[in-house]
């Protein structure tokens, strides 16, 4: 990564996290009304925005392409559809665009808020930025709003882990991982437990 990026990545973190999200994306385009505001609110249509970014959605791991033209033409219809945020942020992330993945994900976590994914999502974009301390929190806040979220629950046992924040919490989330996984998560999960608790 360079350094121009990673410049670009602390500024966009530092600003999401002073700055609400809404305002840090209207202003990053150059456009002063946003990049997928309608021409008139008339133009609005969230039934058009639900159906395009359920369709982007099935796309996602077979055209990405196509799936990123689908959710800008739902966001086009409906500025406030969290789900099409979320996934415009997942294809961002896939591409290593931090910057715009985690603009994506604080508009989906402000409109999705009883959801875990946006949060669970905002940290995958922490952590591969570099902000464990960050990364945690948005893992630890996904499973505030849905405590049995196993892909957050996964993500903040791996993250304690990998870096070593092992605490109180990280016996509890492995044997949740070690009962309710696919086999490889569960394996995992099962030699972690065995080693954090061996003498």
């Amino acid at each position: 990564m360079s350094d121009r990026q990673t410049s670009r990545i602390t500024a966009v973190l530092l600003a999401l996290g002073t700055v609400g999200a809404l305002g840090a994306i209207g202003g990053c385009a150059g456009n002063p009304r946003g990049p997928y505001t309608p021409t008139r609110e008339a133009a609005r249509n969230p039934v058009l925005a639900d159906r395009l970014a359920r369709e982007a959605a099935d796309l996602l791991a077979t055209d990405a392409d196509k799936a990123e033209r689908l959710l800008r033409d739902a966001l086009g219809h409906d500025l406030y559809n969290g789900p099409a945020h979320n996934n415009l942020g997942v294809l961002y992330l896939q591409r290593g665009q931090l910057y715009e993945a985690a603009g994506e994900f604080q508009w989906a976590r402000k409109l999705m808020p009883g959801h875990p994914d946006p949060r669970r999502n905002l940290g995958l974009v922490f952590e591969q930025a570099g902000r464990i301390d960050d990364a945690i929190d948005a893992y630890q806040t996904a499973l505030e709003v849905y405590p049995d979220h196993l892909p957050s629950t996964q993500a903040l046992a791996r993250i304690q882990l990998r870096y070593d924040r092992v605490d109180e919490q990280t016996p509890e989330l492995l044997r949740a991982i070690a009962l309710r996984s696919t086999p490889e998560w569960r394996d995992w999960a099962r030699r972690q437990l065995a080693r954090i608790d061996a003498p």
